[in-house]
């Protein structure tokens, strides 16, 4: 303020001296007067200046541009502009680390497994996460500030969105949903703001597809269950209250321990699968030869095809190449098991049974089983690993099997890394192959 003062007396001094130099003292008024305008020049040339910096503001420039183009001025001008600066300055940086938390909050939606849909008070979208934009099919650059029931038309939807009671969610067709492939979304809007809303959605197809899974286990189980013990608890009343011969006695005996054996059966079927879906993928540690797998499928076989086919079938056994496979040999055996006791159930008496092991030409093993039954429509074998998913129900009550063999035929080979393939075609009988991968399949030397 002092050096403003200064150079105002200063210019006061140098036109008085040039008015009274030229004129004496007719001439120093008006060499004062000289003087104070000049200083007024001046001044309005830094007042000037500064406020042109100003405007440039409003421009688009950010407030660190600004503050770096700021004019080097002298005098309380100066000192203004370097204040003004230092507002400008520390606007800015306030402005990058606001924008710094914003860009992290919208990265930590965007990375959210739910969808985030922001909605004015208006109900137009303001700005949704790219699992939004799956969820409802939006585009993000075409659909900002549309409203939200012209994009999602679910009547369900709108009579939410119309009720404006947001206690609850409400369930809704996703935009990918087809009969064949349902998505389910469950979707919930929260007020906030001064009506606006936070709209999630989550897809819940995986949650509703286990729990109607759950549903069907149980229903499955309790039938599968039910059944036999209402043969048992009805041939148990007979024997207590009717006087019965040695040979009925005999044989409803027999019928009850047929029973018996067909529930320990389920039971046990149970178990192995909850074992396998509970326990560690195992290592490639522990080797079997293919050659007692095999010879151990052949054994069961022939039992089960002299006692369910009197006139049996014709089984051939190729063992192949003298091999070895890592893996657990009880789950293992399970799964060929399983493979073969299926096709002697399934194939009628006379028809042929085939069994064999070789080496692709890539190093993979092949455990394969083909039969001549009645073979199985293509509808039915996408669901013919799920648990109790049966083509004919008495046909299979008849050949004793629990619906959960392919089950469990699936799980090990997934835990041993192979790959289970299924080929058949009605009339024309099927066949099923285990492909083992290279890591689990070592060839034998001859002696």
């Amino acid at each position: 303020m002092i050096k403003r003062w200064i150079f105002f007396a200063a210019c006061l001094l140098v036109g008085g001296g040039l008015g009274w130099w030229t004129a004496a003292k007719d001439g120093l008024g008006a060499g004062l007067a000289l003087g104070a305008f000049l200083w007024l020049v001046f001044d309005s040339l830094y007042v000037a200046r500064l406020l042109r910096w100003l405007r440039t503001e409003q421009g688009n420039e950010t407030p660190a541009a600004l503050a770096s183009a700021a004019p080097s001025q002298p005098g309380i001008w100066g000192e203004v502009t370097d204040r003004i600066r230092w507002l400008l300055k520390n606007r800015s940086q306030q402005y990058q680390e606001s924008q710094g938390r914003l860009d992290e909050f919208l990265a930590a939606m965007q990375a959210s497994p739910n969808g985030v849909v922001l909605l004015d008070a208006q109900g137009r979208i303001e700005w949704c996460n790219q699992m939004a934009s799956q969820h409802f099919g939006f585009d993000v650059q075409r659909d900002m500030l549309q409203h939200i029931a012209n994009l999602v038309r679910e009547p369900a939807f709108r009579a939410y969105m119309a009720a404006a009671n947001f206690s609850h969610d409400v369930l809704i067709p996703g935009h990918f949903n087809t009969p064949t492939r349902p998505v389910k979304l469950s979707v919930h809007v929260h007020s906030y703001g001064k009506g606006r809303k936070l709209l999630l959605s989550r897809d819940i197809t995986a949650v509703e597809l286990a729990e109607a899974m759950r549903r069907d286990f149980v229903a499955n189980v309790s039938h599968e269950i039910r059944t036999p013990l209402t043969v048992l608890s009805g041939f148990i009343e007979t024997l207590q209250t009717l006087p019965l011969k040695e040979a009925e006695r005999t044989r409803y005996l027999a019928l009850m321990g047929r029973q018996s054996q067909r529930m320990q059966t389920l039971v046990s079927d149970l178990l192995t699968l909850s074992r396998l879906e509970g326990s560690p993928f195992p290592d490639a540690s522990d080797w079997m030869t293919t050659n007692a797998l095999l010879a151990q499928c052949e054994q069961e076989a022939r039992a089960l095809s002299a006692v369910i086919a009197p006139k049996g079938h014709p089984l051939v056994f190729e063992p192949g190449p003298a091999c070895e496979i890592a893996g657990v040999q009880t789950e293992l055996y399970s799964a060929m098991s399983n493979l073969v006791t299926n096709a002697v159930r399934y194939t009628p008496e006379g028809g042929a049974v085939r069994v064999s092991w070789t080496l692709l030409e890539d190093g993979r093993g092949k455990f394969q089983v083909r039969d001549s039954g009645p073979g199985i429509a293509p509808e039915h074998l996408p669901r013919l690993t799920e648990r109790f998913y049966r083509i004919d129900r008495s046909r299979s009550r008849e050949t004793g099997g629990t619906g959960l063999g392919l089950a469990i035929v699936k799980h090990v080979a997934q835990r041993h890394g192979a790959e289970l393939q299924i080929e058949s075609q009605p009339g024309q009988g099927s066949c099923f192959s285990l492909i083992f991968p290279v890591a689990r399949i070592r060839r034998l030397q001859a002696a």
